[in-house]
């Protein structure tokens, strides 16, 4: 893999220089901030793929927003816990999708990333800097568990074997959007130079005009600061960071959402991670997962899939790569 790709920790890919031909558009979709830029010779083709890729992304939101009453996510955690083995719920092919490959690294970490760490994370309120009491805990720790979520995938059925289990696809769901729109630019409309990000998570698609994109690396201390800069070319990057929702408590400690589904606490340690794969579908999950998972175990496991790459900050300010990596 080599120096050629890289990821931002904020995922701020460098905007392309300004040209006629490169069309750029800033808005905040999905609970962040959505940019999409690409090179489209023809400006009217240009805006269709603009106002296509946007609509794209408000459809996601609309579909697996936790906040959204009406979406597939809110008719899911309302009634998958009454549902059963003998009546479950029956769901979209695209829900079905995301709950499959959710379920896959929840396996796949051994319950490092799992969607129902909401089932407790939900009563955080990091705006007003509060955790959730004793009793709350007691009453919503035993359903983080991924392993409650009952999905046949062949039959498009699920229900919940935990009454308290509450799903949340926020690790997931904004890397499936990415990829989604980079899908949609290519094959419809003839796109083959592109960068999509919606907060965290972000995909290039080819290169600037012969040139590769340049991605920095944030200090995850200093948000002004631009750690590394290295070149990136067809690849997908997301980065979990502890400063993205936080707040300090009484004693000092930061307390952010990225939490650990078996303590149902922040997870501890790691300042950022960034992955870097094919897919933003995957990045997404696994850069929560090597967070909480910690740098040891965090960096085996990336090391063990042909095709990704870790960079790991720790809370202390050290730096670490995955083998496929050279340290600038």
């Amino acid at each position: 893999m080599g120096l050629r790709r890289l990821v931002s920790l904020a995922l701020l890919v460098l905007a392309p220089s300004l040209a006629a031909d490169w069309h750029s558009q800033q808005q905040d979709i999905m609970g962040t901030r959505i940019s999409i830029n690409f090179w489209l010779e023809d400006g009217d083709k240009a805006k269709a793929a603009m106002e296509a890729a946007l609509a794209e992304m408000r459809r996601v939101d609309e579909e697996y927003s936790p906040f959204k009453g009406s979406s597939q996510l809110s008719r899911l955690n309302r009634l998958a816990p009454l549902a059963s083995a003998e009546q479950p719920l029956a769901i979209s092919p695209e829900l079905n999708l995301l709950l499959d490959r959710s379920l896959h690294y929840g396996r796949l970490t051994q319950g490092a990333f799992d969607i129902t760490f909401a089932s407790l994370g939900r009563y955080y309120d990091y705006r007003k800097g509060k955790a959730p009491d004793a009793a709350t805990r007691k009453e919503n720790l035993p359903a983080i568990n991924y392993q409650w979520v009952r999905l046949d995938a062949e039959k498009h059925q699920v229900y919940f074997a935990h009454p308290k289990v509450y799903v949340d696809l926020g690790g997931i769901a904004k890397g499936y959007a990415v990829d989604r729109v980079i899908d949609l630019l290519q094959r419809d409309y003839g796109v083959t130079q592109a960068s999509v990000s919606a907060g965290g998570d972000s995909r290039v698609l080819g290169n600037k005009q012969g040139r590769p994109w340049l991605v920095g690396i944030k200090n995850p201390r200093d948000q002004k600061a631009i750690a590394i800069t290295l070149p990136l070319e067809d690849t997908a990057i997301s980065t979990s960071g502890d400063y993205e929702r936080y707040f300090v408590d009484d004693q000092g400690q930061r307390v952010h959402h990225i939490l650990n589904p078996r303590t149902g606490e922040s997870a501890q340690g790691i300042a950022s991670v960034t992955i870097l794969g094919p897919h933003t579908f995957d990045t997404d999950a696994l850069s929560t997962s090597v967070f909480v998972l910690g740098v040891a175990k965090g960096l085996a496991l990336i090391d063990s899939l042909p095709g990704f790459d870790a960079i790991i900050i720790t809370s202390s300010g050290q730096v670490h790569y995955s083998q496929g990596l050279t340290p600038p």
